[in-house]
Order: C-alpha cells, then structure tokens, then sequence
C-alpha cells in the first residue's frame, strides 16, 4: 500500500526557491537528496510509488517521488538516512497545513492532486491574505 511523506520546506520562500535550491544540491552531488533524522519504518510502502509533499509558507504546494533510501552522514557526524528525490518537483493542489517537526506518513487518499499548471501559478502568486480570504470562502 503506498504511503506518502509530508515535510515542512524549512528556509524555502516559494516553489520556485525551491527549484533553485534543488538545482544547486544536484550539481553538488550529482542526484538529489535531502537529509532527515530517522528512515521510514515503512520504507518499502513509501518507495511503492510514495512522494514526499513539501510544506511551503504554510500550505503543501508540490511533491516529488521518493526514489530511494540511503545510509548518510550529517554535518554534525551523525548517522542520517538521505532520501532520494526525483528532480521533478510537481505543483500540487494547495492544501493548508499545520507547521510541524520532522515528517509524517500521509495515506494516498489524503494526498493533494496535481495542480493544473496555468491555475496553480495564479493561485500561487496571489497575496497570502486574499488567497486565505478566497480559500476560506470555498472560491479557491
């Protein structure tokens, strides 16, 4: 059963700071992961087709697909488990969400869908009070 990963984009300003930021990482190391703590205990149902959905100024707005694990080691000298990321960061649907630590397992039903591109960029380049204004009243 796949199970996706939700994560906040901590120091990430908007989807397009992101892309920089990724494009940087994979001149670097020649592929794209990105660093956290613990592995998934269910791993094998992440890597089953599983993205990680990235929490951005306070709403999931993209995904990519988790390709693999890896054993690594952080900054500080500490054991750390990389994960392997697609380069292909899509727009998602925009769905509020709480800040958080870490990450958290999110089912397959309560993923956001793709955005259409043309939509999503409008939505996403509104002011944050009007869009929360909009959103709150079910317009967007």
């Amino acid at each position: 059963m796949t199970v996706h990963l939700v994560k906040m984009a901590v120091g990430i300003e908007s989807l397009d700071h992101l892309r920089r930021v990724q494009a940087e990482r994979i001149k670097g190391a020649g592929k794209l992961r990105h660093l956290t703590r613990n592995r998934p205990r269910r791993a094998d149902d992440v890597l089953d087709g599983g993205c990680i959905h990235w929490i951005i100024k306070g709403y999931i707005r993209a995904r990519q697909r988790i390709i693999d694990f890896e054993d690594a080691e952080g900054r500080d000298g500490r054991k750390r488990c990389a994960l392997i990321l697609d380069p292909n960061l899509e727009r998602t649907a925009l769905v509020p969400h709480r800040p958080m630590q870490g990450w958290r397992y999110m089912d397959e039903e309560s993923a956001p869908s793709v955005a259409d591109g043309n939509y999503a960029e409008a939505v996403e380049n509104l002011p944050q009070g009007m869009a929360e204004e909009l959103r709150s009243l079910g317009l967007i």
